[in-house]
Parts: structure tokens; C-alpha cells; sequence
């Protein structure tokens, strides 16, 4: 069964593009388009799709405040950003309402397909430049009170940890550990409650603050 998308961008032309290179993806299909957020959140009483394409840059209601909404209406949607903007703040910004991931407009269709079938894992997309904002903000803070407080986490969590702060998927990291998927799951949701975190995204900032990335 195809994975349902909607897009939300301004531009009809960029949207005509996007739908063109979705359409030679057969497992994913768009189920409908938006100009602005506000029109997307209207629609989403008919359709619920699994991911948006979110643009950030829109009249009437912009990316950010529709990736805000989503954070505390919609959770469920996984939320992929497309933008030119490579911005600290707004990456910033945009992690704190989380997005699962990032592009970049002018983008290759490769990494477009990789950043769906990613996301659609239930992993994270993040191209290079979203990863160095997340490690200078997490430097930054790095002797704030969030430090690891005695934490002590044995040989396979610490790692699993430097796997999870790297673009590997979950089952890449289980063949690189030589486990299977629902060790790593495991070993995913007892860090998950050791360190008082709750995604892959808090995972990778903790491995980078302790010097495990």
C-alpha cells in the first residue's frame, strides 16, 4: 500500500515538480496539496496523510507555524521540511517542534527518495548543515545542568549511542552491532528512560554533549 503525502508550498510551480518526481515513486502517493498552512489544516478533515512536505516561507500561516501546530495537534504526521533556508534559529527552531526531517530545495531526486524512505522508517533526515547547528547549540551548553549526572551506560549502550548520532537507520545499526531489530528497539527504549529522553534526535544530542560522536 502507498504512504499518503501532502504538500504545502506557496509556489505552483515547485509543487508541480515535487508531484512529477513523487509520481515515479510508486510507494507513495499525494493525497493532497496546500498553498499555506492554514489551508492544510482545513483539509486535514478530509485527509490524513502519513507525511508532509512542509515549505517555510508561505503567506497567510508559514512553515514554522504550521510545524508548531503539528507538534501539538497532529504528532502523528511526520513532518519533512523543504526550504533554501539553512538558518541556525529556524533549524533550530524547527527540531524543537519535530521535524523528522530536512531538504533543501535544490536537493538531488536521490536524497529527496531517501529522506521519504527514512522518514517513513521511522528514522531522521538531516542533511550536514542541520547536524553542525544541532552539535554548536548543543556545545553551548555543555555545562548546563542537563550534563549526564553519573549516568552510567555500559560498552553496547555507548555503542549504540554513537551509531544512533549518525544517519544510519535503525536496521543499519542492528547489522553493524551484529543484532537484531528488536534488540536495537530495546536498547533504543531503555536509553530512552535512562537518560530521560524521547527521540532519536535527544539520543544524538546526548552522544555529541558527551563526546560520543
Amino acid at each position: 500500500m502507498a504512504i499518503d503525502l501532502a504538500i504545502v508550498d506557496d509556489h505552483n510551480l515547485f509543487r508541480s515538480g515535487i508531484k512529477s518526481l513523487i509520481q515515479h515513486f510508486p510507494d507513495y502517493n499525494i493525497v493532497f496539496e496546500a498553498n499555506n498552512g492554514e489551508e492544510f489544516i482545513k483539509k486535514l478533515r478530509e485527509f490524513q496523510p502519513f507525511i508532509v512536505l512542509l515549505d517555510l516561507s508561505m503567506p497567510v500561516m508559514d512553515g514554522i507555524s504550521t510545524a508548531k501546530w503539528l507538534h501539538y495537534y497532529a504528532p502523528e504526521i511526520k513532518t519533512i521540511i523543504l526550504s533554501m533556508s539553512e538558518d541556525e534559529k529556524t533549524v533550530l527552531t524547527l527540531l524543537k517542534y519535530g521535524i523528522k526531517g530536512y531538504l533543501l530545495k535544490d536537493s538531488e531526486p536521490e536524497d529527496f527518495k531517501i529522506a521519504l524512505d527514512t522518514v517513513c522508517a521511522g528514522n531522521y533526515y538531516y542533511p550536514q548543515f542541520v547536524t553542525a547547528h544541532m552539535m554548536k547549540q548543543f556545545h553551548k551548553s555543555s555545562n548546563d545542568d542537563e550534563s549526564s549526572g553519573g549516568i552510567k551506560l555500559n560498552d553496547r549502550e555507548i555503542e549504540f549511542l554513537k551509531l544512533a548520532a549518525t544517519e544510519l537507520t535503525y536496521k543499519e545499526i542492528a547489522d553493524k552491532m551484529s543484532l537484531s531489530v528488536r534488540t536495537i528497539d530495546n536498547y533504543r527504549d531503555n536509553l530512552f528512560d535512562k537518560l530521560g529522553l524521547k527521540s532519536r534526535v535527544g539520543l544524538a544530542l546526548y552522544a555529541i554533549k558527551n563526546n560520543l560522536a
